[in-house]
């Protein structure tokens, strides 16, 4: 399978629009693993893309086409750099912190005022029931 010539060209354009160019990038071939059978295992499909600048890294597999891995691996990378830029890898970490802090464990003065509320809470609602006539 081979890749069309639009898709190439968004692709350079894309790269120019981030400021990237060809020579930034090292491109290792290495051998791919998993389903495939013989033609993966005889010939160096697996493209190893590193982005100098940033030093971000990339490891492409998805096809048994060394050309299409080529393709995949320059777009995913591509893909990380941009949401570098962006800032939603920022945004993102700061969503995880929050989860990470909500998770923590309560401190014992931070459980016993919550329980004390709770006895309030209970307090409050125990005088909310029915009122009986005396006997």
């Amino acid at each position: 399978m081979i890749v069309s010539q639009e898709k190439e060209t968004a692709l350079r354009e894309r790269m120019e629009h981030l400021g990237v160019r060809e020579e930034e990038f090292r491109e290792t071939f290495i051998r791919s693993s998993g389903p495939g059978g013989q033609k993966v295992n005889k010939t160096s499909s697996c493209v190893y893309l590193v982005h100098e600048p940033t030093g971000l890294s990339v490891k492409c597999q998805q096809e048994r086409s060394q050309t299409l891995n080529r393709f995949l691996a320059r777009r995913i990378l591509l893909d990380r750099i941009e949401r570098i830029r962006t800032g939603l890898v920022a945004a993102e970490k700061t969503r995880v912190e929050k989860i990470r802090r909500q998770k923590r464990r309560r401190s014992r003065r931070a459980k016993e005022k919550v329980l004390e509320a709770k006895h309030l809470q209970a307090a409050k609602k125990g005088l909310r029931s029915r009122i009986r006539p005396e006997e």
